[in-house]
């Protein structure tokens, strides 16, 4: 393998052990006899299906030479935005820690608020009236729509 196409190898490899996360994640969904032909694990085997088969592609397209060093978008890439994607980690933590004890609509608020500032966004009263009403609307759909139960937290008795 070329020393340039090793940090291709390395995504190809990546995304392998994405796609068998994802395998076993989805061994361990419970199966409940409710559902008939299609469960509760159909998109998650679809999805590792995909992850897989791409990341055979890009470790075989890896070891024939890679693909990044030849592309000018990747050779002409500005550095790194360190800021932005400790923003986006951090909505994604502050998301998973907070979602049980906060509900869906707090936590999914933040998140978008975090998610927006890390894509640059100057407007963060904007951001959090707009994450407001979207995750207000998500969860009252699963919730009275679709009869799902995704965790109101704080706001049990409001929502």
């Amino acid at each position: 393998m070329r020393p340039e196409a090793r940090p291709d190898f390395a995504v190809g490899l990546g995304v392998l052990a994405l796609g068998l996360l994802v395998v076993w994640q989805t061994l361990v969904i419970p199966e409940t006899p409710v559902y008939a032909a299609v469960g509760a694990t159909l998109v998650p085997w679809l999805v590792a299906a995909m992850l897989l088969a791409l990341g055979v592609g890009l470790c075989a397209s890896a070891l024939r030479g890679g693909w990044s060093h030849t592309l000018e978008d990747v050779q002409d890439a500005p550095p790194v935005n360190w800021r932005a994607l400790g923003l986006l980690a951090a909505a994604l933590v502050v998301q998973v820690a907070l979602i049980e004890w906060l509900g869906f609509v707090i936590a999914s608020t933040i998140l978008y608020v975090l998610v927006c500032a890390a894509f640059g966004s100057r407007r963060p009263h904007w951001d959090l009236l707009i994450g407001i009403a979207v995750t207000v609307a998500a969860f009252l759909a699963f919730d009275r729509l679709l009869g799902v139960n995704i965790g109101a937290g704080v706001l049990e008795g409001i929502l």
